[in-house]
């Protein structure tokens, strides 16, 4: 009776190495679903108080506002609001270039799983090779005709790391398209946020103060 196939043991050496790889991957994308939560705050909601703040005549609250807030979104409006005593434009290249600064923060690791969805295949290719080489040098021998004791070993490696390296692939392939949903969502919001901030503080509020006069 053969001994029965256990994982990840008697998978041979190349499963290693794509459990390495699979940890990467899995501690990288916790890593980045909880940073990218963290950052996605509602911008309507966040820039209603710094509106707020801006009509009662309260900016120094509006940029404590935006410091106290984590994420991005609250640093590209506080970028914008800096310069809100100057012109439009002004504020529309603070807010980008605020912007520009996130996104490197924003798709930091998004690489390194997209790569290893990528490369895992591949190691799993050339373990099956090398389990195919094995057996088929040892048919070349003659060691083996009379046993196939001696064959399955080979044939359930290469069909273990084959399967497992898909595995791996599969998961980075749906976790990288969530993430990469995840940041533009983000830079969804913070275009809305220094949108909405630069219109109100160019048209809406010097109306609001001159309709305010008697």
């Amino acid at each position: 009776m053969n001994p029965p196939f256990t994982f990840p043991a008697d998978a041979g050496p190349f499963v290693w190495v794509l459990l390495a790889l699979a940890f990467i991957a899995v501690v990288f994308a916790v890593e980045r679903t909880m940073f990218l939560h963290r950052g996605l705050i509602l911008s309507s909601d966040f820039i209603e108080g710094v509106k707020n703040n801006l009509k009662a005549g309260r900016p120094i609250e509006a940029l404590t506002a935006c410091e106290e807030s984590p994420g991005p979104i609250p640093r590209v409006v506080k970028a914008a609001l800096l310069r809100s005593n100057q012109s439009e434009a002004s504020m529309r290249a603070a807010a980008i270039e605020a912007a520009l600064l996130e996104l490197p923060v924003l798709e930091r690791r998004l690489g390194t799983i997209a790569t290893i969805g990528k490369i895992a295949p591949l190691i799993g290719l050339t373990a099956a090779l090398f389990s195919g080489f094995h057996l088929a040098s040892a048919l070349r021998d003659g060691s083996i005709y009379a046993s196939a004791q001696n064959i399955f070993p080979d044939i359930l490696s290469a069909f273990a790391n084959a399967g497992f390296s898909l595995v791996i692939a599969i998961g980075c392939s749906l976790s990288h398209h969530f993430l990469v949903g995840r940041v533009r969502s983000i830079v969804l919001e913070m275009e809305i946020a220094a949108h909405s901030l630069i219109t109100f503080v160019h048209h809406e509020l010097p109306a609001e103060k001159n309709s305010a006069k008697p």
